[in-house]
């Protein structure tokens, strides 16, 4: 599983990326919230934790430009600012989780394999999402075209949300796995090539210049023609 931990206190950055990596995470770090927020916009993370104390951008600000540019990925706020205000602030901009400092590493470790369990990540309240010659709407899991409309069922609208929401960006087949079926599922890979397929289908149906291609080796990736 791959997390972005932004953190500016480095001694302490390196220290937690060290005890995760030995759990088996890899682990991206930076040390300022407009970095934190870049890398959370290009690159698909499933779990972000992020300090408040930030250069440039403090972590509410990233915050809430993260959930404004509708970036689902889960977030654990990890800060020594513990008061009851302090939690509610971060609670409310977004956060799946508020976590303060000094920690156990051991109840850090905990709350991210509960974050990483759970398939359905932070709702928000966009109603649609729209990309290239189509529009999705994932309360009613509607896919539409200029021409035409099709109903995905609810793996394949998760699905297809993954996709619309990193267009561009190669998928490995496990980060699809983990966000559409959970961390701990023990769904075979064949699955998620079976609706892959369902997808395509989807796509040719609503007659989508969209196509999910196939990256030989590692996953899938959503292109977009213009």
């Amino acid at each position: 599983m791959n997390i972005l931990m932004i953190e500016d206190d480095k001694e302490l950055c390196d220290a937690v990326s060290f005890r995760l990596e030995q759990e088996g995470f890899s682990i991206t770090a930076c040390h300022d919230g407009e970095e934190g927020l870049y890398y959370m916009q290009e690159s698909p993370f499933d779990l972000v934790i992020l300090d408040r104390m930030l250069p440039h951008m403090n972590g509410i600000e990233v915050l809430k430009e993260a959930r404004t540019r509708q970036i689902r990925t889960p977030i654990l706020m990890l800060t020594a600012l513990g008061e009851l205000d302090d939690r509610l602030t971060g609670l409310n901009g977004g956060a799946d989780d508020y976590m303060v400092k000094p920690f156990a590493f051991e109840e850090l470790l905990a709350r991210i394999r509960c974050l990483l369990r759970r398939p359905a990540v932070y709702q928000d309240s966009v109603k649609s999402i729209s990309l290239g010659d189509v529009s999705f709407v994932p309360e009613t899991r509607t896919l539409s075209s200029w021409e035409k409309t099709c109903t995905l069922s609810s793996r394949e609208g998760e699905l297809m949300e993954v996709f619309l929401r990193n267009p561009g960006q190669t998928l490995p087949r496990q980060l699809l796995l983990s966000r559409v079926w959970g961390l701990e599922t023990d769904v075979e890979e064949g699955n998620l090539d079976n609706y892959i397929h369902f997808l395509r289908r989807r796509l040719k149906t609503v007659k989508s210049t969209l196509q999910i291609k196939t990256v030989r080796g590692v996953g899938y990736q959503l292109e977009v023609f213009q």
